[in-house]
Order: structure tokens, then C-alpha cells, then sequence
């Protein structure tokens, strides 16, 4: 399909999209580096769309990799209008995972903007960049990135807009964001020193700008609204209307950089949320409540009472095996949902102690009883290989785990006289920065091969259970973009310049991959994130690894009544 028939059909079909006349107006392109499904599924994306656009004096358009391969370099287009993306004043990538930091290249060099920022003068769009994966780690992109906004966009997109002047001399402008805007990295400003074993010896600004950047974040989530701006079929929600429950996690799942560089938790009232899926049932009958721990929402089994109706589906992006009320259940049951997920992550208890995810297998197996009496016919389980501390006999409790579910499965199934799938999917653990496991070396690609194997093998000739893995040697790459520092640049155009081919890449380029992805990192390293201030104590999580390699659970989170890890006030001497 060509490029512009396909931006016609999802035009068509959405509900929402802003359009307005972009004369003597800033414009911005909003970009999210993947196919235009992927983009409108992430509501990150939203959030920042409808904010920019509810400026009078700015025109907010939506860019996204391409149907096609056959689009020429210089004829990337705006969605909404067809506006050049090199003639815009800036272009703003919406960054969610380091998979896509690839096509963020893609996407500048099809815009006709020189890939490195050197290379660009005022004649160019200034690039600036956000999302989850800038705020753990920047530099494998910072050659390619004139601004970074780490903050959550509510607090710091109006501080960045307060002082965004098009016209201005790009050094000027930049200094000018990097000293006043809380959250704004310009890597420029900025020097990386290493020593001679490759680590980093030092990181320090070579300006007048802030030696560490500080992520500013949104205090009281009720005051802002976190929504569905524009609906469409042609995404993985089909239409449903997103409403956004909280930011982050109270588990403390040492695995999970989400619930470390969104503390503390908060979640929004319950009168708040009700008040948006009121207005989302304007357009839409199918609710999806989104976040990293939905069923810790205070208020919601009120909330799923409150609108539980024949015409009204809710769902979950997240669940936890504990936690599956009878009004969660129920609110399930009426979505007529086909396929519920629960993530034991680990197969064994010993395991799930070490990365503290805090369930039982009990709690798992008791889940997967309710969930299939609840007329909900198929379960996905969701498993990690190559977690610190794991060894064959982990490997193992996770083939006997499932078998367990099954058997709980096949009984609950059959007093409603159908049966349904049991479907395994297995992933490769990556290290990610500012999580207890940021020091660990990632499992060698063979290990994690030989480990997904044997999973497969014990549950080959189970009966309604398929196991689907990820591919390690992708998991590998993943690793290397979300623990590399400056350097790995170069291996990023090097991957442009043949066409996506890593394998050409890592064998012909002048880094080592290994020396990020499966190296120890030694605790008194200079890591190449550690200049952001997510106000998490690094003594912290370091204490939390070493309690990780000891067996022993981790804290949950009680928000605003300790002072251990740093997030709700200077953390504790100690901790």
C-alpha cells in the first residue's frame, strides 16, 4: 500500500484528531519512531499531542515511520497535513522503547535532517526527545538528539514551550532551554571522559549548565488528565478509549525500571477517573484503564461497580495474580474478554524472592481457577530466563508451574464444557538502568537459547499449552542500547548505513557489544546514566541488589511514610 493511501484510511477512521491552520504559527512534529499502529496504541503519545495542541499559537502534527520502504529521503510528511517534517520548527520523537532508537534515524534522514546534531544549523528543525526509554538512558542517542526533555510532559513541556523561540541561534537557544528549563539534557554542553579499560572516568558539564539533570514530575495526579485524544480502529485497542489509573509501581519488582524512575506511585481519585471514562463514553462503550499496577488503585473495585453495565466493557493493562477481586473479576466477565494475562515471571519461589515480585504459587494458580470460571477461556503466562541467581532447577519450576496451572485450568474448564489455551511466553531479562539489577551482566545469548529450549521441550506434548519465545540475539541488542554509553553512536549509524543489518555491525564495528551487555558492572562505576536525578538513592538500590543475591524480599513501597530510597525526601543514612 502506498504511503499516502494509508495515511487517507487511518485519517478516515479517526475520532479526534486535531487540524488546524499552521500559518504564523510554531510548528511541531510529534514523532514516534514505529508504524502509526504501534504510536496510536501508546498513550504517552496522546498525553504530549493533546497538550502541545491546546496552545492557540502552536500546530501539532504526528509523524510516524512509514508503510512503505519506498518513501525518498527529504519526502517525510505530517500526517495531518502533509507538512514537510524538514520545513517544521521542531521535531519532537515520543521515545518508549531503546528498540526503536534505529528508527529514530530512519526517520531524520527520510526528513532530510543530517543525523548527527554537529551537523544541523537553523535551516533545520531543532530535535528534541522524550519518553521512558530517555529518562533511563540518553546517551546511545545523544549524538543524534539536540534536546532532551526528561520529566513527565505535563510539569515540563509548558517550561520548555515558555522559552522555545524558532529563529533564535540554535547554540543560544539550546544554552538558554539547558539552564532554565528543569528536566532539559543537552548532551552538547556536556562531556564523557573514559579510562583506559573503556569505563567512564568522568562525566562533568564542559558549560554553564546543570551538573545533573533532575526529572520533574506531576505531585498530584488528579489535576491533570492522562486520556485517549484521538480513537481509531487500527491499533492494538481497536478503539477503545484509555484512561491512564497512575504512574508507577508499589511492588518494587527489582526487574522493572518503570517502578524505580516513577516513584513515588500516584494514582488518581477515584472522582477523577470517573469523571474522564464519563467523558470517554461519549465516544467510545470500551474503557481501557492503563498503568504499571491497576488493581492497587485505591477505589477500584468502586469504580468497576460503578460502571459495570451490559453496554459498557472495562479493561486492564495490568493485573496482579493477588489481586483479582470479585469485582475486578466480574468487570472482566462483562468485557467478554477472551484471554487474560497473569506474570509470574519466575517459575520458582526462591526466584521470585531474589527479583521480589511477591507472589505465591498459590496466588497464580488460584488466579487461573477464578479467571477460567469467570468464563474467560485462555490464560498467557508471562516468564523471564536468564534473571540473576537463576540456575537449571529454576528453569525447570517453570515447566512444573505451568503444569500446575494446567491442571487447575482443565478442571475449571471443564465444569463450563469448553477448554481453552494455555499459552507460555517467554522472554530474555535485560539489565535496565536504575533498578536493583542495573550492575548485573546480562546471560550469554547461547545460555538464554539452551534455557528457552528446555522449556520447550518439558511442555511440548502438553496438551492446549504453547510456549512462545522471544529471540535472545534481539534481547542481546536491547541490552547493548539500554546499558551503552556515547560510543555506541557509531554503531547505530553504522547499522543505518547497512540497511539494519546488526549482524554486518557488531561484527565490523570498532566497539566491543560485550563490554556493555555482558560485563559486571563494578559498584563504584561511573554509570552512563547516572547523571539523572530520579531521585532514587543509588546506595539504595545497590542494597536491594545485595539483598536480591542474599533471597531476601524487597520493600513495598509506602509512599510519603519512609525515607528509604530517596523518592519522597532525602533517603536515610544507610539505606
Amino acid at each position: 500500500m502506498k504511503q499516502d493511501e494509508a495515511w487517507k484510511r487511518y485519517a478516515a477512521a479517526e475520532d479526534g484528531a486535531v487540524r488546524k491552520h499552521g500559518r504564523g504559527k510554531i510548528r511541531i512534529a510529534l514523532a514516534y519512531p514505529n508504524r502509526y499502529s504501534v504510536g496510536m496504541s501508546n498513550l504517552g503519545l496522546h498525553a504530549v499531542y493533546g497538550l502541545l495542541n491546546r496552545y492557540d499559537d502552536i500546530v501539532c502534527e504526528r509523524v510516524f515511520l512509514p508503510e512503505t520502504d519506498e518513501l525518498a529521503v527529504g519526502r517525510l510528511a505530517t500526517f495531518e497535513s502533509g507538512l514537510p517534517v524538514g520545513a517544521v520548527d521542531a521535531i519532537a520523537f515520543s521515545i518508549s522503547f531503546e528498540s526503536d532508537y534505529p528508527h529514530l534515524l530512519t526517520l531524520l534522514k527520510l526528513a532530510g535532517i543530517p543525523l548527527r546534531t554537529a551537523d544541523r544549523d537553523e535551516r533545520h528543525p531543532l530535535v528534541i526527545a522524550g519518553g521512558v526509554a530517555c529518562f533511563l538512558n540518553p546517551e546511545p542517542i545523544a549524538a543524534f538528539v539536540d534536546c532532551f526533555l526528561i520529566g513527565e510532559a505535563e510539569v515540563i513541556l509548558p517550561e520548555f514551550l515558555r522559552v522555545f523561540q524558532p529563529g533564535v541561534e540554535r547554540r543560544t537557544l539550546l544554552k538558554t532551554i539547558a539552564q532554565s528549563v528543569a528536566g532539559a539534557y543537552v548532551p552538547r554542553f556536556y562531556a564523557a571522559h573514559y579510562a583506559a579499560d573503556g569505563t567512564l572516568s568522568a562525566w562533568a558539564p564542559a558549560e554553564d549548565v546543570p551538573s545533573r539533570i533532575v526529572r520533574p514530575h506531576v505531585k498530584d495526579l488528579s489535576t491533570v488528565t492522562t486520556c485517549s485524544t484521538v480513537l481509531t480502529p487500527h491499533t492494538a485497542f481497536g478503539g477503545s478509549f484509555l484512561v491512564e489509573v497512575g504512574r508507577g509501581c508499589p511492588h518494587g519488582c527489582r526487574f522493572c525500571s518503570a517502578g524505580f524512575v516513577y516513584r513515588p506511585p500516584r494514582f488518581r481519585t477515584e472522582g477523577a477517573l470517573a469523571q474522564t471514562i464519563e467523558q470517554g463514553l461519549s465516544r467510545s462503550n470500551h474503557i481501557g484503564l492503563v498503568g504499571a499496577a491497576v488493581s492497587d488503585l485505591p477505589g477500584i473495585a468502586s469504580l468497576c461497580r460503578r460502571f459495570a453495565g451490559p453496554d459498557i466493557t472495562l479493561s486492564f493493562s495490568s493485573l496482579r495474580a493477588d489481586a483479582l477481586s470479585p469485582e475486578l473479576l466480574d468487570a472482566l466477565s462483562r468485557s467478554r474478554v477472551k484471554t487474560a494475562t497473569i506474570a509470574p515471571e519466575a517459575g520458582s519461589e526462591r526466584l521470585r524472592r531474589v527479583i521480589n515480585k511477591g507472589i505465591q504459587e498459590e496466588d497464580v494458580v488460584n488466579a487461573a481457577t477464578a479467571l477460567v470460571a469467570q468464563g474467560i477461556p485462555n490464560l498467557k503466562l508471562y516468564f523471564m530466563v536468564g534473571l540473576p541467581t537463576e540456575s537449571n532447577a529454576d528453569v525447570e519450576a517453570i515447566v512444573v508451574l505451568v503444569k500446575h496451572i494446567k491442571h487447575a485450568f482443565l478442571k475449571s474448564s471443564r465444569t463450563r464444557g469448553a477448554i481453552g489455551t494455555l499459552t507460555v511466553s517467554v522472554s530474555s531479562f535485560v539489565p535496565k538502568p536504575f533498578t536493583p539489577f542495573q550492575w548485573v551482566a546480562m546471560a550469554p545469548t547461547a545460555e538464554l537459547k539452551d534455557r528457552i529450549k528446555r522449556i520447550q521441550a518439558g511442555l511440548k506434548r502438553v496438551p492446549n499449552v504453547r510456549v512462545h519465545a522471544d529471540l535472545p540475539r534481539w534481547a542481546y541488542i536491547q541490552a547493548l542500547l539500554a546499558r551503552g554509553d556515547r560510543r555506541v553512536a557509531d554503531l547505530l549509524l553504522r547499522v543505518d548505513a547497512a540497511g539494519g543489518n546488526w549482524a554486518h555491525a557488531l561484527k565490523t564495528g570498532p566497539i566491543n557489544p560485550d563490554f556493555y551487555v555482558l560485563r559486571e558492572r563494578d559498584p563504584n562505576e561511573i554509570l552512563p546514566w547516572d547523571f539523572i536525578d530520579h531521585r532514587i538513592s543509588k546506595t539504595y538500590l545497590l542494597k536491594d541488589y545485595r539483598r536480591a543475591l542474599e533471597g531476601r524480599p524487597g520493600v513495598v513501597c509506602r509512599v510519603e511514610s519512609c525515607r528509604l530510597c530517596g523518592a519522597c525526601g532525602e533517603a536515610e543514612a544507610g539505606t
